[in-house]
């Protein structure tokens, strides 16, 4: 569809153009030169991919340990999904993996509160993959929370109905339609659902701290329990998250909530075994969290500060004076964002400082990348059509590529090296 929209936009840029050489009696020559034109356009891949910040290391080294397992939890961001909508993503990060030999049956769980069984929170559906050896192996995790704003967002339904679209103009009702379907999640979220969106993140972290394939149901309504504590291979075990939009503020807030709870666990006694027995190696973890679509700063506006920012150096910093309650050793953040995406921004300098919990120790690698392409309308304008930019990062292999490998190491992916220009930051 988002396809469908941009060729409808570049010929409407070409017909002046085509028009006037019709006009003056070239017609044959203006339909070859506006052939050629989309030709050229869909032959050459001029897109940008532009990173600043630290080197990353990416999914593959953890693949590689020979102890511990490595574990990826995908959020969705704004717009209704359905369990299976990582499909697509998954399947380039496990070919640029080399993991396609060998694959379980995933596992469905229906997502409900342990504490509260009526709360509903949506899907965690289960996936392991592996090498044709089984030396390398991926539990992979997708969450699917849009169960619980489905309810609130039917209020919009009768806009989307013939009743109100037929008037509108075609590409226009498909605007109007994805604005529905997005516009009222991050609205939603920060009212009375916004605590049980954070619940399905708890329940997706704790279902992720399982030490066998078996102890994860194969499907029907469960709750995980945190009085279990985290898993006995939490020291050796890789954590990553992936989140694009809506779901990297889900993330953040997420993993914020647990370590509140872990610094005072009076707030919440089922998260007292884990503040015992685990908090040490949780403390020496270092957690990558890939941002697609990044819409921290946006969704920052209005919003109070964390528990504890300001500090970082108190809580990172080997000799700080807060370095024993810490939360991870460090979190890397890599946030993705296309220029020509409305809803989606780069982290700027001193973001994390001010208004990230200094306990998760973050630094920021930026990375400025044309996921739609860009088209310029012989000369009347460059254009890219703003939804892909927003929804296409399932589709492209530097995506997938950066996540698999990183940048900045010996094992970055061939098309990183000759697609994306790589500018380390210093302090």
């Amino acid at each position: 569809m988002f396809k469908n929209i941009t060729d409808r936009l570049i010929k409407n840029c070409l017909l002046p153009v085509s028009l006037s050489i019709v006009l003056s009696g070239c017609a044959s020559f203006g339909k070859g030169v506006a052939e050629a034109f989309l030709e050229k356009s869909d032959a050459e891949d001029t897109r940008l991919c532009y990173v600043r910040g630290n080197s990353f290391a990416g999914i593959e080294p953890g693949l590689a340990k020979p102890q511990g397992k490595t574990k990826v939890l995908m959020v969705h961001g704004v717009g209704d999904r359905l369990p299976g909508y990582s499909t697509e993503f998954l399947g380039k990060l496990v070919d640029e993996l080399k993991l396609t030999a060998k694959s379980s049956t995933y596992k469905d769980i229906q997502l409900m509160s342990f504490s509260d069984p009526e709360k509903r929170l949506g899907n965690l559906r289960v996936s392991r993959l592996q090498n044709e050896d089984s030396s390398r192996e991926l539990w992979f995790y997708e969450l699917t929370w849009s169960e619980i704003t489905r309810a609130q967002k039917a209020l919009l339904a009768f806009d989307n109905s013939g009743e109100y679209s037929f008037r509108r103009a075609e590409v226009n009702d498909m605007l109007k339609k994805f604005s529905n379907d997005t516009g009222p999640d991050p609205i939603i979220y920060l009212g009375e659902s916004r605590d049980l969106i954070l619940r399905a993140f708890a329940q997706a972290f704790c279902w992720m701290n399982k030490d066998s394939w078996g102890e994860i149901p194969g499907d029907g309504w469960h709750g995980c329990d945190f009085t279990k504590g985290l898993s006995d291979n939490i020291n050796q075990d890789e954590l990553v998250f992936i989140s694009h939009s809506l779901g990297s503020r889900i993330t953040i807030d997420g993993i914020t909530r647990m370590v509140n709870f872990l610094e005072h666990p009076e707030k919440k006694s089922t998260l007292r075994t884990i503040n015992k027995m685990k908090r040490e190696a949780l403390q020496k973890k270092h957690v990558q969290i890939f941002m697609l679509s990044n819409q921290l700063p946006m969704l920052q506006l209005g919003r109070k500060l964390p528990e504890l920012t300001g500090h970082q150096a108190d809580y990172c910093n080997i000799n700080g004076s807060k370095y024993s309650s810490r939360m991870f050793a460090k979190t890397s953040i890599v946030a993705f964002s296309d220029p020509n995406d409305l809803l989606s921004y780069a982290i700027p300098h001193n973001f994390t400082e001010k208004y990230l919990d200094s306990r998760l120790c973050i630094n920021v690698t930026n990375i400025d990348i044309n996921i739609a392409k860009v088209f310029d309308a012989f000369g009347l304008g460059k254009i890219a059509n703003p939804m892909e930019a927003h929804l296409g990062y399932s589709r492209d292999d530097r995506v997938a590529a950066l996540i698999a490998k990183g940048i900045g190491n010996g094992n970055t992916a061939p098309i990183v090296k000759e697609k994306c220009q790589w500018t380390e930051m210093t302090d």
